[in-house]
């Protein structure tokens, strides 16, 4: 694993830490040592019949990526229009969804198991794919392929989960990371008051969180999409799952600190130095 660097020796505008932003649902920008990562992009006002609650995502908070992670072929995870905004970009995902990727007109990368893909210039900051449980909605039209994502460099190492279910290699994460989890983000809901198999709900979220030993966690895939008319039936489904993971993180895994996010905002996960460094 690449070195953590040293706090002293960085321009003053060079943060210490990992920048998460969180775009809506499943999408999220990684900012790590210079290098961008957009995960999953739904840029548009909508997602085909799905409609949007909350802002647009704006071009600032997503230009200029140097790889985009996709985690599965889902409707509400790859949209085509919005992954055209990255035409020359690396797609990081399985072999068989890099080839759908690929005859979209795209950078397609599908990873090996045990890949470690170098990101930017320097290529100090990696990706490699990780296990996702989520096999519930076979689509016919497009591989079913699914996948998280670790992201590491010199500042830490983020976890993205993707939509999964519940697996016991969770507590394998910061071995092949090779240093702990500094965040984790975790899915809580979905774009309807029910989840389907293969996705965590509150609680199951905070359990990842507890196996994987994160020290921060942040909760995606929820209080943005929903049908047509569907956004207060039943009322307030679209914001319980946010208080409801905090509760059961506070019970699962005190030790990890839960950011909640609203749509758009950012995080800065400072990095941990050990004290000879």
């Amino acid at each position: 694993m690449p070195k953590r660097r040293k706090p002293h020796g960085r321009e003053e505008n060079d943060a210490l830490g990992i920048v998460v932003t969180w775009l809506g649902h499943s999408t999220a920008v990684v900012d790590l040592d210079g290098v961008r990562i957009v995960a999953d992009p739904l840029l548009r006002r909508n997602n085909g019949i799905l409609r949007r609650r909350g802002i647009q995502p704006v071009r600032a908070a997503w230009e200029a990526a140097d790889a985009v992670l996709l985690s599965h072929l889902h409707h509400d995870h790859a949209e085509v229009p919005s992954l055209k905004l990255f035409q020359g970009v690396p797609v990081l995902t399985a072999p068989a969804n890099a080839t759908w990727v690929r005859r979209k007109g795209l950078d397609g990368r599908g990873l090996a198991d045990d890949e470690w893909f170098p990101v930017g210039a320097e290529g100090h900051v990696e990706v490699r794919l990780v296990e996702a449980i989520h096999d519930s909605r076979p689509m016919p039209h497009r591989p079913n392929a699914a996948n998280g994502h670790l992201v590491r460099g010199p500042s830490g190492v983020a976890w993205l989960a993707g939509d999964t279910d519940l697996y016991p290699g969770m507590a394998a994460l910061s071995e092949i990371a090779g240093g702990s989890i500094d965040v984790a983000l975790v899915p809580i809901g979905g774009w309807g008051p029910r989840l389907s198999p293969g996705h965590m709900g509150p609680q199951e979220a905070a359990v990842a969180c507890r196996l994987s030993a994160a020290r921060h966690a942040v909760p995606v895939h929820w209080k943005t999409l929903h049908v047509p008319a569907g956004e207060m039936v039943p009322r307030g489904w679209m914001d319980v799952a946010g208080p409801r993971f905090l509760e059961a993180l506070a019970a699962e895994a005190p030790d990890c600190r839960a950011v909640d996010l609203d749509i758009g905002g950012s995080v800065t996960i400072p990095t941990v130095v050990s004290p000879g460094d």
